[in-house]
Parts: C-alpha cells; sequence; structure tokens
C-alpha cells in the first residue's frame, strides 16, 4: 500500500504487497530497556498497553466536530496526537454502547467452553480406534492453543476483566499455569517492549521470532515442533530476571500445569508409558504451532522498522507497522481476532477484547483509510511465499531501517 505525495505519511522507497523496500541502515543495537527507565528517544513510549483506558479521548484541543485540526502552522506531532485523539473518541464511543457481554462476555464464553472440551479430549484419547483417537488429539490441541494463546494475550493485556487485581490472577493463570512462562517476563516483553516498539529496530522489531542459523524450510515447518519444548526452558532463563517470590510461584506453577497434563494422560487416557505420554503431550502442544510461529512474523517482519531515535508517533507506527490477516475459524477462535483478522486495531487499542477489536474493525479501516494512512492486509498465503522467498533478507540479515521522509 505505496503512500503517495500527498499522504499524511511518506516514507523512502515502496510498499507493494506487504513488502518494503527502503534506504538501509546500520541496524539498531541495545537491549530492552530495564523496568521503569524511560524510551529511547528521552520521552515516555506513546504504545503502553495499558495505558489506553475507553475514557475522555479528547481534552481542550484546537479541532472541530470533524477532528480537523484549525489553527494554522500546527506541528506535525500535534496533527498527529489529534488524529490518535480523534480516532480513539471514535473506538470510544464504540466501548461505550457495547455490553458487557460484547467486552468480556463473549472470549470468556470461549475460554470457558474449552475448558468444558477438556474431559472430551482426554477420555477420546482412551480410544484404540484411529478417529476417537484423533479426535482426541484434535481437540486437546485447539484446547491448548486457546487456553495458552488467546487466554493468555487476553490476560497479559488484562482485557478478561475490568479487575486489576482479578487480571494478576488470570495472567498467572493462564501464562504459567497453561503455557510454562513466567508471567512478569510475558507481559513486560510482550505489553512494555513489542507493543511500546512496535517495529523498532532493537526493541520491538520481533528479532526473538528470529533463528538466522536455521534455513527458511527447517524454520518455517520443522522448528515450530520444538515450541513446546523451548518454551519453559526459555522462561527458566528470564527467571534471572524476576524476584524470587515470583520465580517460586512461576515454577511451582510450571510444574503443576506441566504434571497435571501428564497425569490425565496416564491415569485418564491410559497411556501405558510415561514416554508415550509425554509424545503426546509433545504432539497436542504443538499442534498449532506452525501457525503461531507464521502469524507472529507475518504481521509485522517485512514492514517498515524505525530507528529509536526516529521513529514515528503511535498512530503512524501503528499503522506502518502492522498487518491484519483474513479471518480463519480455527485461528479466530485458538488465537483469537486480535492476533489474526484485527492485529491493527489491537496494536492501536490493547486493553481491548477480541471480540470488541472485531466490533471497532469498521471504525478503525474506514478512519485510516479515509485520512490515506496504511491499513496493511495480506493472505496468510501470500506471506507464506514472501517469508520463503525472502527469507535471508527478512529473517537473517538486518532489516533496512525506513526513512520517514515527513510526515505532514
Amino acid at each position: 500500500m505505496p503512500l503517495e505525495a500527498g499522504d499524511p505519511a511518506r516514507w523512502r522507497g515502496q510498499q507493494v504487497n506487504g513488502e518494503v523496500s527502503g534506504t538501509p541502515h546500520p541496524r539498531g543495537t541495545g537491549d530492552p530497556p530495564h523496568r521503569g527507565t524511560p524510551a529511547p528517544d528521552g520521552s515516555r513510549t506513546e504504545a503502553m498497553a495499558e495505558d489506553w483506558e475507553p475514557g475522555p479521548a479528547l481534552g481542550d484541543r484546537d479541532v472541530t466536530p470533524g477532528g480537523v485540526l484549525q489553527r494554522a502552522g500546527q506541528e506535525p506531532g500535534r496533527q498527529e496526537e489529534a488524529l490518535m485523539a480523534e480516532l480513539s473518541e471514535l473506538v470510544q464511543k464504540v466501548v461505550k454502547s457495547s455490553s458487557w457481554w460484547e467486552r468480556h462476555g463473549v472470549d470468556i464464553s470461549i475460554l470457558a467452553c474449552s475448558f468444558l472440551l477438556l474431559p472430551a479430549g482426554f477420555l477420546c484419547l482412551r480410544s484404540a480406534q484411529a478417529i476417537p483417537f484423533l479426535a482426541g488429539v484434535l481437540t486437546l490441541g485447539v484446547v491448548h492453543h486457546t487456553l495458552t494463546v488467546k487466554g493468555s494475550h487476553l490476560a497479559s493485556h488484562n482485557a478478561l476483566t475490568e479487575s486489576k487485581s482479578w487480571g494478576k490472577v488470570w495472567a498467572v493463570f493462564f501464562i504459567e499455569l497453561c503455557s510454562a512462562f513466567t508471567a512478569e517476563q510475558a507481559t513486560y516483553n510482550h505489553v512494555k517492549i513489542h507493543h511500546g516498539y512496535t517495529n523498532v529496530i532493537g526493541l520491538g522489531d520481533s528479532s526473538t521470532w528470529k533463528l538466522p542459523f536455521l534455513n527458511r524450510y527447517i524454520y518455517m515447518f520443522i522448528a515450530p515442533l520444538a515450541v513446546p519444548i523451548i518454551t519453559p526452558l526459555v522462561a527458566l532463563d528470564l527467571l534471572r530476571n524476576v524476584e524470587w517470590k515470583a520465580v517460586l510461584r512461576t515454577l511451582c506453577c510450571m510444574f503443576l500445569g506441566l504434571y497435571c497434563h501428564y497425569w490425565l494422560l496416564l491415569n485418564v487416557s491410559g497411556f501405558q508409558s510415561p514416554w508415550s505420554a509425554l509424545l503426546c503431550m509433545l504432539l497436542t502442544r504443538s499442534l498449532l504451532a506452525h501457525p503461531y510461529i507464521h502469524v507472529n512474523i507475518f504481521q509485522h517482519i517485512g514492514l517498515p522498522m524505525f530507528a529509536a531515535d526516529r521513529k514515528p508517533k503511535r498512530i503512524h507506527l501503528m499503522s506502518l507497522g502492522v498487518l491484519n490477516l483474513p479471518r480463519n475459524a480455527l485461528l479466530d477462535w485458538s488465537f483469537g481476532h486480535s492476533l489474526i483478522s484485527c492485529h491493527v486495531e489491537h496494536h492501536l487499542f490493547p486493553s481491548l477484547s477480541d471480540n470488541m477489536c472485531l466490533k471497532i474493525k469498521p471504525v478503525v479501516s474506514q478512519y485510516l483509510k479515509q485520512k490515506k494512512l496504511p491499513y496493511n492486509e495480506d493472505t496468510y498465503a501470500s506471506r507464506l511465499r514472501l517469508f520463503l522467498r525472502r527469507y535471508e533478507e527478512l529473517m537473517v540479515h538486518a532489516p533496512p531501517i525506513t526513512e520517514l521522509v515527513g510526515i505532514q
């Protein structure tokens, strides 16, 4: 979606079907900032997930009812803030007119249904016949990813409830007990870093998903099978940065979650040996690992990247660096709309639930297109072909930094 010369945002280079070419610069360096440190540009990031709440969006700004700045000579930063404020006001109206069921109930019901399917999945695995057994594997695999991906993602953004106390409880439950990861580090790395610095080189540029020592076919089609093994190992390494009380809690939750899965396979599903139970655990926990890895790279890598000291404001950062995939029944259920077809909406308003992201999608897409801002969309198959064709450029070598010609 190339931006023309008269558009509100332009960058040097062109973007066609999700591909971006720009002026190369040395890749930015530096580790993610520790908690409490300011943004690299010396100011607080504009994109903290928990900072956006459905409250008053417009203050005493010099704007018309349509949201267009009237004062001549406004600075670009003020114009961008006005655009984001106007969009926030439109979204706020949708949120306020929505019921609790729309804001939280739909997604909670999906998670509750997944829990109710667990007994059926474990019992199907008792069968010696192929079809019931495979149905059990499919059921447990879908349930596992619904709880660990959708549940953990919503919990990390406190989008399951309006209570922060309950939000912390759900984060521990879904992230540590179900996903075998650490809640503090998952929330910090995803909410503070990835959302705060989306597509900023060296910070939120999705570098954690890159394994440059693997070739394209191993990375795209074989390596995802190891996700259930790698996840707890990475969590254990990250526990070095967590206080000891949280370490003990995380270790207990991780062990309890993994052992309960193993125990149920032995005592409910009737597996005769520990190795067969462990193999089934690996199979169910990696059932949707391929789309999980693919989605995480498809929606950011290959889009414009920015240096920390030259990143655009929030609305341009998110519209330029985020991409939506088409709706898919299986992935919508297991991963949630905010990770599939409403990823742009999610990055702009990350505290909203999956169902609310879907509800505000027409408002956001229409507004961005009306203001001639990018609204990136592409198909799963198209992105897969792109990454297989340009794997070396996108996943091995440092991505080029996008040069902003000007935001007008």
